[in-house]
Formats: C-alpha cells, structure tokens, sequence
C-alpha cells in the first residue's frame, strides 16, 4: 500500500466537443475516473482484438507507463491528475463494431475505471482492470441504446429473514434510450408459481434505477435455504428487446427469529463457556459479530494485533456446537485497512465493516488518513490477494482513532470518533470492489455536541448499537462511563467540510437530540447489543454485564452477570438467544450458559402442539413428565414475546388461549434448567 496522499500533476485536457457522425457510426465518448494514482494509468482504444499500440485509435494518461509498463512502478508523475473525471473523445466508431480499452497501471494494482457513453449515454459503465503485465482488455460493442430494455440488477431483501411474510425487493434499470414509465415485476420461490406485480407510475430516466418493493409478500413457513428469482418483463408495454439482463437471483434462507431469554440470565449464576481461546488464535479479541444468516451459526471475532501488521480476524463455523471449525485469516494489506481494529459489524448484506483505532492508517507521522474499512465476507473474497490493494471494499479515511463501529442498513454505518469526540455517519453506497480505490461516491456526516469522550489511551473500545425499529442509537460513552442514545433522524446541517479525499458528501451537523440511558454504576461502558426492550451493556473494568430495559428513555438496570474478569470488551446476543463476548485481557471468547439457559434445540421431539394450525387454543403435549418447573414463551416473528406461562414439575399438559394473536407465524419455546426447545406453530 502506497502513502494514500493526493498529488498534484498536470493532465490531458477535458474535452468537450461533440461530433456529427455520418450514417452507420455512432458518437463514443469515453470517461476515465482515476484514483489516489492517476499517474500510473495508461490507456489506449483499439479495434478489438488488436494489439496495444496496433491500431491505436486513441491512447490517454502516462504516456512513460505506455504499453509494456504494468506493474514495473518506474514512473512517479505525469499523465492524468489524481482523483479526477476525465472525458475523452468523441469518436465516431462503426455501429455495431467492437473495441477494446487496454488498460495498463504503472504499479500493477488498478485504480482507473472507465465509463462508455454511446450517443451520450453510459452504456458501459464502471470497467475496471488491475493493469498488470501487458494490461487489462476491456471490451465494448459501439452499439446506441434500444428503445426498450429494463433490468432486474439485484434483490436488496435480507439474505436471512424469519416466518411469515417478506417483502421481495430489487433494482430496476431502465437501459433504453426513453424514459421507463411501466414495466411488469415478477418472482418465484425455487420452482413454485410467478408472482406478477404491474408497476405503474414510475418515472425511470434512461440509465437510471430505481428500487421497487413487489406487491406480492412471499410466506415463509419453515426452515431452509430458498432459490429467488426475480425478473422484469414488458417495459412501457413493449416487449423487452435485450432479455439477457431481465433476470436476477439470490438465495435467501428462512428460520425463526432470535428468542429473547435475556431475562433467564436475572439472578442466575453464570455458566462460561469457551468458545475460543489460544488455541483457536485467539489474542487480544475487542469484538464478535454473527453473520446476519443465523441458520449458518457463523461467529466473526476481530482481533487487534499491532499497528505495524495490522488487525485478523477468527471465523468460527458452527460456533459453540461439537462440530465448531475456526479459521484465523489476515488481509493482505491489514497494516493499513485493519490497524488496530476496536470494532466489527455486520450488514444484513454479509458484507462487514470494522474500525480502526489507530491514527494514521498510513503509519507515516503526518496528518491522519484512516477511518472504517468494508468487507465482504465471501471466501473467495476476503483476505485473498486482489491486485496488491488488499481485498477491502471500500475505506473512508475522516475518523482517526474509531472505537467503534455498527451496521444501519446495506453499506451505511455509524462509528465512534474519539479524535474528535463525534459520532460519524459512513455510508460507503456502492462498493468500489475488492482493492481498488474509488472513494468518490461517500457520504460521510459528523454529529457533535453530546460530550462524548473514549478511552484516553484508544485501548478499550466504545461499541455501538442501533435499534433500526425507532432509529435510536445507544452508545458506550466509556471514559464517562454512561450509555448515551441519539436519534439519528434528528439534528440539522451545519456545513459542508474539506475532506482528505474525494467524496460525494463531507458535512457536519448539529441540534441532535440526544440524552444519558444509563450511567449509575458504570465505570468503563465498552459492549453493547439489544433485543427487543432489553439492552445489555459489558463494564471493561469490571467484566460485568448490565442488563437494562429501555421500555423508557431512561434504562432501568434489571440485573447483573457478574463475569468475575476485567477486560469484557464487544458482547453479543447470539441466534440461540444466549450471550456471547470476548475479553481482550484473557484472550478468550465466551458464551454465558445459565441454571435456566440450556442448549437450543429447534428440532427437538420433546412435547407437540396441536392442532396446528390454531384458531384459538393450542394444547402442548410433553413426551414424559417435566422434571422441573418449566417457562413456556410465544414469540412473533420479530422474536418479540407475546404470551407467557409455565408448566409445573411433573406436568404433562397445558392449553394456551391464542385467540387473541394477530394471524402469522409464531415460535413456542420451553425453557427448563436442562435445555430450551422450540418448535413453530401458525395462528390462523
């Protein structure tokens, strides 16, 4: 990783004219958006196939790189300026014909992207190419837009969603030439029916998207791994003249929701259980997070390290079962996107972000340039080679010292800035793809005002999390020792600030509404997670774990799990309901089992419910009589408990009256010492 610093060169001019061009050609213009290095790019336009420097129709950026410079990194300036839109051209190219831009990058790691327009508009946009050894060909047909295409490009619902109805979401493009007014949606559920939804009143311009939800919910009814295709069909009423790129899909799998049984914790001695420790590579862990598909049961833990080589991370593959598998993986440039990590978040994308709590990524002694980094949890993608740029996402580079990090929805996140005492607000929008480095489409939002101060020496992490139902964000203020909230849709716009790169938006805003949760009895906040109306917060300096109900704006503390150990730093409620944390000074990761906390068992045989569907009652059956007094809960599909009851020691039948639960999809679970077991039932 190079110095990420901007450098002032001179570049190619801008140009601006338009051409007039005969029959059977078309007008080509073509877009370069460099990098932090747009110094190392050259490019040349050529027939396809050809060679580079053989039919050369036109060649842009460093000429010293030329044709034979990838990766020999001999130049230091010249050619385009960092940074920056270059428009290129017109030409008039044979309609229909096809064309290659040979890219070549002096460091070998890419950088540049190229954006096609054809009779002024993007028909190719976003091609990019790592420029190595003789250069990257990227190819494109001179061909003006159809006057009818739309495009399913991609489903946005959840890659994990609970019983009941789910809405199915994606994005339409209109890639014709007129504006798209009507199209036909469509889904399937693997091979079951289509599901058509006619959606009118769009106002789409050419080359646009929108996002549009389908009228249609899909019912979810029981457990498993599920096949979505959703497709567009007939826009404005036309028959769609390019079908290749109606049709999208994603897998998207089903289970119940998370149980809250963060109650069964109050007044019960804590059972720790080791899920990681030294011999899983386990050392100075500052966070955990699950990756949003819960059926996966799959525990990311982050670990610091040294600001010289940078954070890793340890995946845990069926966390906490018998059959649990870890795998310690460190990026390739971590020293710069991972340095000291405090923190990690997942999105319900899979993607991830974690934040930095050094200085200056760059490591170099001047001004700081660091801020939260984006992942992909893909294994083909994470921490595997991408060019020499490391394999991140994405970075924006304005929070020095970030203590804390957690997810709001696709790639936006909040994070703790204990440089300035802020919180920050990063929605990185679109990835710009592993290792490379077009930053420009950041939106990057400053709150102050609240007084917030992290740990002096940046050791002990300030977590964050957000309840995305009220937009209320809970904050460990830990040199305070207070747990702060900030409503996120509140404050107002100050000013526009100079950011250290490129982005779509710097700004710093004011008059947010904020208020203390809790702070009696706190020391050194540091973790935090919610479900529901609970809320539980880790003491770093104590190892307590604080339960709070934040049914109010003040949180009323309902209980303590004393951990007995200093140094609980991220804690999480895991899909078996259960608390999960790590603690930097032990080098451990735990899960707290309880007298009233057992192992979840979704497919236990242990008692029936009928009838089933229920309109009124539902009777349980146990198989054999209870041997303790057992806490029956139903859960709606949000995991919310709606009803509650118990089953005495020796009991073998109860009827509960659901008359008045709304119809769906509800979840019954009895909890004894012994285990917890679940099983589903439906309200007609």
């Amino acid at each position: 990783m190079k110095n990420a610093l901007l450098l002032i060169v001179l570049f190619i001019g801008i140009s601006t004219a338009h051409a007039v061009c005969p029959g059977g050609q078309v007008e080509v213009t073509i877009e370069v958006h460099t990098d932090d290095y747009g110094y190392e790019s050259y490019w040349q336009l050529v027939p396809a196939g050809n060679t580079c420097g053989s039919g050369t129709i036109f060649s842009g950026g460093n000429a010293a790189v030329g044709c034979s410079g990838g990766g020999q990194q001999s130049v230091t300036s010249g050619g385009y300026a960092s940074n920056a839109v270059i428009s290129q051209g017109p030409w008039c190219l044979t309609s229909g014909g096809s064309y290659d831009i040979i890219f070549v990058d002096a460091y070998g790691d890419g950088g540049s992207s190229f954006t096609v327009f054809i009779d002024g508009l993007p028909i190719y946009s976003g091609l990019t190419g790592s420029g190595n050894g003789a250069g990257t060909r990227l190819n494109f047909i001179a061909q003006p837009a159809l006057t009818s295409d739309a495009s399913c490009r991609k489903i946005t619902t959840h890659p994990y969603v609970n019983f009941g109805n789910t809405n199915l979401s994606a994005w339409v493009s209109n890639k014709s030439s007129v504006t798209l007014n009507t199209v036909d949606l469509y889904y399937k559920v693997d091979n079951g029916f289509s599901q058509l939804n006619t959606v009118t009143g769009l106002n789409i311009a050419p080359f646009d998207s929108a996002l549009i939800t389908h009228s249609i919910p899909w019912t979810v009814s029981s457990t498993g791994d599920y096949a979505i295709t959703m497709w567009t069909s007939n826009p404005n009423g036309n028959a769609d003249l390019n079908y290749f790129n109606d049709t999208t899909h994603k897998i998207i799998s089903a289970g119940p929701p998370t149980p809250n049984i963060i109650d069964d914790y109050i007044g019960v001695a804590p059972v720790l259980t080791e899920i990681g420790g030294h011999a899983d590579s386990i050392a100075e862990p500052t966070d955990l997070d699950f990756h949003p598909v819960l059926t996966r049961n799959e525990l990311w833990v982050v670990l610091r390290s040294t600001e010289a080589i940078g954070g890793t991370t340890v995946k845990f593959n069926n966390a906490g079962q018998p059959n649990q598998r870890f795998k310690w993986q460190k990026d390739g440039n971590a020293w710069h996107f991972m340095s000291l990590p405090t923190g990690i978040a997942f999105s319900d994308n899979a993607n991830f972000a974690t934040s930095p709590g050094v200085f200056d990524a760059n490591h170099s002694g001047g001004s700081p340039f660091t801020g939260p980094t984006l992942w992909s949890s893909d294994s083909i993608i994470y921490a595997q080679p991408s060019g020499g740029n490391g394999s991140h996402l994405d970075m924006l580079h304005q929070s020095p010292y970030c203590m804390g990090i957690c997810n709001e929805v696709e790639n936006k996140f909040w994070a703790f800035d204990d440089n300035d005492q802020d919180i920050v607000s990063y929605d990185f929008v679109k990835d710009h793809g592993p290792g490379n480095s077009d930053h420009s489409d950041g939106i990057i939002r400053r709150y102050s005002g609240m007084g917030l101060a992290g740990d002096p020496q940046h050791l002990i992490p300030s977590h964050l999390i957000l309840d995305k139902t009220t937009g209320i964000l809970y904050i460990a203020d830990t040199d305070n020792g207070r747990i702060v909230m900030m409503d996120i849709h509140s404050g107002m716009f100050v000013q526009n600030l100079t950011p250290s790169e490129p982005v779509a938006e710097y700004s710093t805003w004011s008059n947010v509404t904020w208020s203390v949760f809790a702070g009696s009895g706190l020391v050194s906040p540091s973790g935090i997670d919610l479900i529901d109306n609970r809320i539980i917060v880790s003491d770093y300096a104590s190892g307590d774990i604080v339960i709070y109900d934040n049914s109010s704006s003040t949180g009323v503390e309902m209980g303590r799990i004393v951990t007995g150990t200093p140094g609980v730093a991220g804690v999480k409620i895991g899909p078996d309901g259960k608390i999960w944390y790590v603690n930097t000074i032990t080098n451990q990761v735990i899960r707290i089992d309880g007298m009233s906390v057992g192992i979840m068992d979704h497919s236990a045989d242990n008692f029936s419910v009928y009838p089933n569907p229920a309109s009124d009652k539902i009777n349980i059956l146990l198989n054999g009589n209870s041997a303790s007094e057992s806490i029956i809960r139903v859960m709606d599909a949000k995991g919310s408990v709606v009803l509650t009851n118990k089953i005495s020691k020796g009991e073998k039948q109860i009827s509960l009256n659901v008359s008045n639960l709304s119809s769906g999809v509800y979840s019954l679970s009895i909890s004894s010492p012994e285990s917890v077991i679940v099983k589903k039932f439906v309200r007609q």
